[in-house]
């Protein structure tokens, strides 16, 4: 085995592999009209059977990819509320599906994990780049650039408690 295989072969233990796992997750079962945990399961043992397709993920980096479904499969009416309210001059019809599902993945992350917003938007535009068009990139970084400033602006503007 060349020295390339057995380093593809190692598992992956970043957020960002997890991210990316669960983007392509999220791609599939919106195209195939399926539902996520059953895309989830199949593309895990697709993994873990060494289609090379999926850089095989550490143990821990499977869990939170799994948290991340699971909220995702939690708040996902909310999650689209959001960027409804935030994306301005675009419907979900008009999107590309690939910079929609990582929009939903980053916005999930943002509303619902502690994890701050840089590296949850910087992780999903290198998505949006590798997957998405040309202005993919773009786009993506404007509208979750927008999101976290208006939440950041939410979050300022909420009242005091003195303690």
């Amino acid at each position: 085995m060349t020295r390339r295989r057995e380093k593809a072969a190692q598992p992956v233990g970043t957020r960002r592999a997890a991210r990316e796992f669960v983007f392509r997750v999220l791609f599939e079962a919106e195209r195939g009209d399926l539902p996520l945990g059953t895309v989830f399961t199949r593309t895990e043992g697709a993994m873990r059977e060494g289609d090379d397709t999926f850089a095989p993920l550490s143990a821990e980096a499977l869990e939170f990819a799994q948290q991340l479904m699971r909220g995702i499969a939690e708040h996902r009416s909310e999650i689209d509320d959001t960027l409804h309210r935030t994306i301005r001059g675009w419907s979900f019809d008009q999107m590309a599906q690939t910079d929609l599902n990582v929009l939903r993945l980053a916005t999930y992350e943002m509303l619902h994990t502690p994890e701050p917003h840089p590296p949850v938007i910087e992780s999903a535009v290198r998505i949006a780049r590798k997957f998405g068009g040309d202005e993919s990139g773009k786009f993506v970084n404007g509208v979750l650039a927008g999101l976290s400033r208006s939440m950041n602006v939410r979050r300022t503007d909420s009242p005091r408690t003195e303690g």
